[in-house]
């Protein structure tokens, strides 16, 4: 273990451990009925589940002989009773044990050690690489991508809980900290009704405005600071991107009217953080020929802001002018004082612009089709028989139609809505700027038509040609079309109408890839090995058209999602796969646990910059695969893809998943705008989406996505004599050891006990042992591989901290199991309809606490 390692976790025992003791016998103060025995009898119940569990007892042996142990509580509405009031008090024991994590932040981790951009510079400096980085910063970008997707169990008054606690467990500030645990107290964490998307948008926006304004801000000064030749470029290192509003995938709630309301939230907010920047610059810059350039900017903000109509009054070149006319009279009459303040704001529009984050529209592809042919069935534009053209007709008519619709209504109300999404997006660039609303996503894609069924959409709607400034970007997900992925993009490139349009967007072609729905499609290892030859393959055949490349990754929390070490991955890329951006989605829980406080943010994006920017200038590193390396990572996927299939396939495998887990419950959270499958009706696969499908398998604390065949994949290595290889591998290429130690974090959340009971159940007994089985197996595996004796051995705080969390949440995961095995041994009608959906809203209420405590579980 490194000595850094050893201090960030003297300090995390030191600011966490020990202070999460300290303050969680405050809680006895909280203001819940009975709630100073509420608090002795779940540290009873913890003792139980400990003891229980390794008895062999199940969940609800345990529950049932705890109450037997504590006979005041007899009947069944105060054993339920008291089980909803456990849940309360842990769900404001994590919310303690996240506020001390981010308070803590600074002391134990490494603000200036590896990965941040200040190790970046000694690196630079170290090697003379200033004009190579210059080079490199002129085109290279990390852009973060937050999306609305339902892994976010805090309300958003809860958030605020969170961060002023944090703030004043840093302080130390006694008071203020038992104030804030009684407001918590009294707070619900329940949401009552589904939040529309708007209100989605509203809490990221609280992010930007709070977190990435001054990270961002902070980070492209430093930058412009260390490397003053930066300031001759207006391109910005971080760019913010947002979903809510957008993202019309699968969620009948998001319309035009939707679209347009977040894009002028996301105006206003940010003419709101200059406006307040202004102010506090003129109590600083008070000199004479500067006091009427401020108050005539201040004004035009406030303008916009506060009087209705003014919106077009301004736009981001004249604040920029504005702000750059003040820094000249700055630095030649008055010394440069405060000159670093001035030049914050200048770098802070610079980054954010009038559209504070860039709006992305997403759509599934047969929509597009299913608006084509409605147009048709009108005979508007596009002929009768369009539908049952073949595909290479269909593409030719929509790269050579230049006709427009004289009507939007189609009779449809999704097909109308598309088309009025797409003029949305003019009118969002006439306001926020081109930058405000350029691209249109199309999921689940599967045929260059796709593409073309879109482009041919912007110009029936009236776009012109030459002047479409908009990026088209697939998305492929699914193993089958990751692996179609290049065929595909060669068939545009070969367009030559695409190929013009893209020459208009300076031979740029973003694809974006999906990592949730490639897990559930072919598990861990096969889903991140085919992404990493999909990039290979389509850098190839885009560098072969002249067209640079770059790849919008849709991460989410955990490993199995994409997440977990993520900046790790992209420091892994080699030169055969582009790394011009680094692009990826922050969802839901991620965004409060890795980009919650300035601190952590600042972090969390220099770790990122800091890899793709190290991958361009130190090239001679052993990054990229060899021939016989990416053989022996397809051997590995190939043995991975069979045993997660065979899983897959079991034809008891979703009926488990709903039995076992709190599957089915998903959508009753009210966590998200967006429904938790796809499609009504029997219940599938196909249908279910990632969010929920991982969700549950964490907190069944089996977390089958994180790594179910890679301990069979490992083994089977070694029987073909290739183990000391695969060694050599883990050693000398990050991508490889990423993988493994994701798969670690993932497999460090599970908990075997809490379902060994179904070990000899008729219906699910099979299931169990198939998972536990391979739990172990890739257990043995990655310790014989890393030689190493426990998972997480090279992550010390990370394990302690999910060790800690973990316990925390044992009764709670005790109690669900317990709900949800009630409901499976009395499927019958209950003569009160009372209980049954008493047993439900506590398997519902549970998952709030045991996702939360997770930070990455879904």
């Amino acid at each position: 273990m490194h000595s850094s390692a050893n201090n960030g976790l003297r300090e995390f025992k030191n600011y966490v451990g020990i202070k999460f003791q300290l303050y969680n016998s405050l809680f006895t103060a909280l203001p819940f009925h009975r709630i100073e025995k509420t608090g002795i009898l779940l540290s009873l119940l913890l003792n139980d589940c400990e003891e229980g569990y390794a008895k062999k007892l199940s969940p609800t042996q345990i529950i049932n002989e705890f109450f037997a142990h504590h006979g005041n509580y007899t009947t069944q509405d105060e054993q339920l009773d008291l089980l909803f009031r456990f849940i309360q008090f842990i769900e404001r024991q994590v919310v303690l044990f996240d506020a001390l994590e981010d308070a803590a932040f600074d002391e134990v981790h490494d603000l200036s050690g590896p990965g941040t951009l200040k190790q970046l510079v000694q690196e630079v400096q170290q090697h003379n690489k200033e004009a190579a980085l210059e080079e490199v910063c002129k085109d290279f970008s990390v852009r973060m991508v937050l999306t609305a997707h339902p892994t976010q169990f805090y309300p958003g008054t809860v958030l605020g809980i969170i961060n002023d606690l944090s703030r004043s467990l840093a302080q130390n500030n006694a008071t203020q900290i038992d104030m804030y645990l009684q407001q918590l107290g009294k707070t619900a964490f329940l949401k009552k009704q589904k939040p529309t998307p708007y209100d989605e948008a509203v809490s990221l926006i609280w992010y930007l405005e709070n977190v990435f304004y001054n990270a961002a801000g902070r980070i492209s000064s430093f930058m412009r600071a260390q490397f003053p030749q930066l300031q001759e470029t207006d391109h910005s290192l971080i760019n913010m991107g947002f979903w809510p509003g957008g993202d019309r995938d699968g969620n009948p709630f998001v319309n035009a009217e939707t679209t347009l309301k977040v894009a002028e939230a996301l105006r206003g907010s940010i003419i709101k953080c200059y406006y307040l920047d202004v102010r506090k610059l003129r109590r600083r810059l008070t000199f004479k020929g500067m006091d009427q350039i401020l108050n005539d900017l201040e004004k035009q903000l406030y303008n916009n802001i506060f009087i209705p109509g003014q919106r077009t009054a301004i736009d981001a070149a004249g604040i920029s002018s504005a702000l750059n006319e003040l820094k000249q009279i700055l630095v030649t009459q008055h010394n440069g004082l405060f000159l670093h303040l001035l030049e914050n704001l200048i770098n802070k529009v610079s980054t954010f612009g009038l559209h504070f984050a860039s709006l992305d529209i997403r759509q599934e592809s047969s929509v597009h089709h299913t608006v084509l042919s409605k147009i048709a069935e009108k005979a508007m534009t596009v002929p009768a028989d369009y539908p049952g053209w073949d595909e290479q007709k269909r593409r030719t008519f929509l790269a050579e139609n230049d006709k427009v619709l004289t009507e939007v209504n189609l009779s449809d109300e999704l097909a109308t809505d598309t088309l009025e999404s797409i003029h949305a997006i003019k009118t969002i660039q006439e306001y926020n700027g081109e930058k405000g609303c350029h691209r249109y996503i199309i999921s689940q894609c599967n045929s260059a038509l796709n593409v073309m069924e879109v482009y041919g959409l912007f110009i029936l709607c009236g776009w012109q040609k030459a002047n479409l400034t908009v990026d088209i970007v697939p998305l492929f997900e699914t193993i089958d079309d990751l692996q179609r992925a290049a065929g595909i993009m060669k068939q545009l490139y070969s367009n030559d109408v695409y190929a013009q349009h893209l020459g208009r967007r300076k031979k740029i072609q973003t694809i974006m890839l999906g990592f949730s729905d490639g897990t559930k499609d072919g598990g861990y290892l096969m889903a991140n090995w085919s992404i990493y030859k999909a990039k290979q393959e389509l850098t190839a055949i885009s560098r072969s058209f002249g067209i640079e490349v770059i790849f919008f990754d849709g991460r989410g929390g955990p490993p199995a999602r994409g997440g977990g070490k993520t900046h790790q991955f992209y420091a892994s890329m080699g030169r055969d796969i582009s790394n011009k951006e680094i692009q990826l989605t922050i969802q839901g829980q991620t965004v409060s646990s890795n980009f919650g406080t300035i601190d952590s943010a600042r972090y969390n994006l220099e770790q990122m910059i800091n890899a793709g920017i190290s991958n361009e200038l130190f090239s001679n590193r052993h990054i990229t695969l060899e021939a016989d390396e990416a053989l022996l990572m397809q051997q590995l996927a190939e043995e991975s893809f069979s045993s997660y299939s065979q899983l897959k396939n079991h034809p008891g495998f979703l009926e488990y998943l709903a039995q076992v887990s709190p599957l089915v419950y998903y959508n009753e959270t009210n966590i998200a705008s967006r429904p938790s499958r796809r499609s009504a009706g029997k219940l599938t696969l196909k249908d279910l989406r990632a969010v929920p499908f991982v969700g549950a398998w964490s907190q069944l604390k089996q977390n089958v996505t994180g790594y179910y065949g890679v301990g069979t994949a490992l083994s089977a290595m070694e029987k073909a004599g290739k183990f000391s290889v695969l060694k050599k591998l883990y050693k000398q290429s990050l991508f490889f050891k990423t993988l493994i130690d994701n798969c670690e974090m993932a497999m460090k959340k599970c908990f075997f006990p809490l379902t060994e009971h179904l070990r000899d159940d008729d219906a699910f007994g099979d299931l169990w042992k198939m998972i536990f089985d391979e739990y172990q197996l890739t257990e043995k595996y990655i310790l014989q591989l890393s030689d190493k004796e426990e998972l997480m051995d090279d992550y010390p705080v990370e394990r302690l901290s999910i060790l800690m969390r973990e316990r925390i949440v044992l009764p709670l995961v005790t109690i669900q199991q317990y709900a949800i095995a009630h409901l499976r041994d009395h499927p019958e009608t209950h003569p009160e309809e009372k209980e049954k959906t008493v047993f439900e809203k506590l398997i519902i209420r549970a998952s709030f606490g045991i996702i939360n405590a997770g930070r990455n579980s879904a």
